[in-house]
């Protein structure tokens, strides 16, 4: 068999196998794939699925994102900054859960109008009818404005009519 285009994937999984000290054998099984298969894999005679290098990501305690870049499943420097993004909003203990989904829903909004493709839309629904974004406002921050009106001034209607 010729070997593929995947990178250096097969040495670094073998380096990585060595490193956790196990056999082959050993990760083939840890990681539920055959024996053969993995050999053939570090040989780069075989491109593995994203679903068995998660497994061997797994089974060597390893990110499956790195993998999936040496195998050419991701593009590493568009791919990671969005993931690096995403977590970025995910892990901010200042937002709440509804804020944080509102603003991954405009980021997605705004990758699709600038032409790049969706690679994780877990959670993230159809950004197309996001109008109540006000509600996303912390209460604390319009208690210090004062109430709003429709155009979006600070002054009550009522009292400005007097």
């Amino acid at each position: 068999m010729a070997s593929l285009n995947v990178g250096n994937l097969g040495e670094y999984l073998r380096e990585q196998r060595r490193t956790a000290q196990l056999s082959l054998r050993q990760l083939a099984d840890a990681a539920g794939v055959s024996n053969p298969y993995l050999s053939q894999i570090e040989r780069g005679l075989r491109k593995p699925s994203a679903e068995v290098l998660q497994q061997v990501a797994k089974a060597l305690r390893i990110s499956a994102e790195t993998l999936y870049v040496r195998a050419g499943i991701l593009d590493a420097e568009r791919d990671r900054d969005e993931v690096e993004t995403r977590a970025v909003i995910l892990a901010d203990p200042t937002l709440n859960e509804r804020q944080k989904q509102v603003l991954l829903q405009i980021y997605e909004s705004f990758r699709k109008e600038n032409g790049f493709e969706i690679t994780d839309a877990t959670d993230v629904t159809d950004v197309t009818d996001v109008t109540d974004v006000t509600d996303v406002t912390d209460a604390e921050d319009t208690a210090e404005r004062g109430p709003r009106t429709a155009d979006g001034s600070g002054a009550d209607p009522q009292q400005t009519a007097s």
